[in-house]
């Protein structure tokens, strides 16, 4: 399967592309459809890379909504928890399409999603053509005694996720230290190790989650992770709102990667924000997220990393704090390698966007800038993934179809 855009422009220049097998076979001036290319017309559009959702749990759209305006701990175990233990995978399958219909119209390829029913999930990534790393959250409740069923979880989902192929791949997420406890924390390290998983897990997103790790183990979370083994190269954190210089440092030695969350921590009032200056200074890699859409209540990350680049700024009270190419760069996953984020480069995953330039937001002045600073999901025109559009003049096949589904699922758990 062969595709060619043709008059799209790049890097200001007028520009062809070409795609054969999934993949980027051509890319710049003089480069031409050739017999049998699928054409598209991009006259009126730049192209851009597709954007990375470093943390979601995606099918929480069907929670838009429902629980606003309540600190995280009231939120999750009055209002989120007690529906979640109704949740079937139709449920978790439905809400996680609705989001991927969100992802694609606002211009994320890929996602890192860590939910309930992975198998479910993944079957709605491979039937919306997005890429995604799938998860499901690991809980023991803090008791030891129940470390037996969390590994039987883990299993179960290692098979459920395992061999579906290059869009879907697993990686094991315990949901927080307050959540699970010493000994499947350090089992789940054995296995990440064992298997070359990656770990995703929510860390320091509240000062009081940092106090409970002080009091019970004697060391700040970071350093508890690393104790534990958990702390490495295949790790992503979520969130790390309030890591400190000493285990910023360890972060960075480790090689960890941190996904931050701002308009999530604004809303559920973190009380902080990520320190992105002092990560970068160590060399941290750092992405992107939106977290759910029970949290955020968006999943458009062209939204995020505008409010993401100016509150980095206004906390270090320096405007070229994250100058507009750098947040594009977190924003579009190239300051995370373990996110998986592609480049426009011959032989690179054709996942790109075609960006309308017709639009008032992008007309004039600097494209980047206007893409951090003014533009919202709306001006995204094409959605490709694997050289497939999935979105083509603000059209998703299927759309209204996958809408009123997960109308429905959130109605039978009395959330419509």
């Amino acid at each position: 399967m062969s595709l060619a855009v043709t008059g799209a422009t790049h890097e200001g220049e007028r520009v062809g592309l070409r795609v054969e097998d999934g993949r980027i076979a051509e890319l710049g001036t003089g480069v031409e459809a050739q017999p049998g290319d699928e054409i598209m017309d991009g006259r009126g559009t730049a192209i851009a890379p597709g954007l990375v959702n470093g943390h979601t749990h995606a099918a929480m759209t069907l929670f838009r909504g429902h629980a606003d305006d309540l600190p995280l701990m009231q939120w999750l175990e009055q209002r989120i928890w007690p529906v979640e233990a109704r949740l079937a995978a139709d449920d978790v399958y439905w809400g996680t399409r609705l989001a991927c219909i969100e992802m694609i119209r606002t211009g994320t390829v890929r996602f890192w999603d860590m939910y309930w029913q992975p198998g479910a999930i993944a079957r709605a990534v491979e039937d919306a053509g997005l890429r995604a790393t799938v998860g499901a959250p690991l809980v023991d409740g803090l008791d030891p005694g129940r470390s037996g069923d969390l590994r039987d979880a883990v299993r179960r989902s290692l098979d459920e996720l395992t061999g579906r192929g290059a869009r879907v791949s697993p990686a094991l997420a315990p949901h927080a230290i307050y959540t699970v406890s010493e000994p499947s924390l350090a089992w789940i390290a054995d296995q990440a190790a064992t298997h070359g998983l990656p770990v995703q897990i929510h860390l320091s997103e509240t000062l009081d989650e940092v106090e409970r790790c002080v009091a019970e183990h004697g060391v700040r979370p970071a350093v508890y992770l690393d104790r534990l083994g958990l702390l490495g190269p295949r790790t992503l954190l979520a969130h790390g709102v309030w890591l400190d210089d000493d285990e910023l440092d360890l972060v960075g030695e480790r090689g960890a990667t941190v996904v931050t969350n701002p308009v999530s921590n604004l809303k559920l009032v973190a009380g902080g924000v990520f320190r992105y200056g002092a990560a970068r200074e160590r060399g941290i890699p750092v992405g992107l997220g939106t977290d759910g859409a029970a949290s955020n209540n968006s999943l458009d990350l062209l939204q995020d990393v505008k409010l993401f680049a100016l509150l980095q700024k206004h906390e270090a009270r320096d405007p070229a704090a994250v100058p507009a190419a750098e947040a594009w760069a977190v924003v579009t996953g190239r300051r995370a390698p373990l996110l998986g984020a592609g480049t426009l480069a011959v032989g690179e995953p054709a996942d790109f966007l075609l960006v309308r330039t017709d639009v008032p937001e992008l007309s004039v002045g600097d494209f980047t800038a206007d893409l951090v600073y003014a533009a919202a999901g709306g001006v995204v025109d094409t959605t490709v993934v694997a050289g497939t559009a999935l979105m083509r003049g603000g059209v998703v096949d299927g759309q209204e179809e996958v809408r009123t589904r997960a109308i429905e699922a959130a109605r039978r758990l009395g959330l419509g």
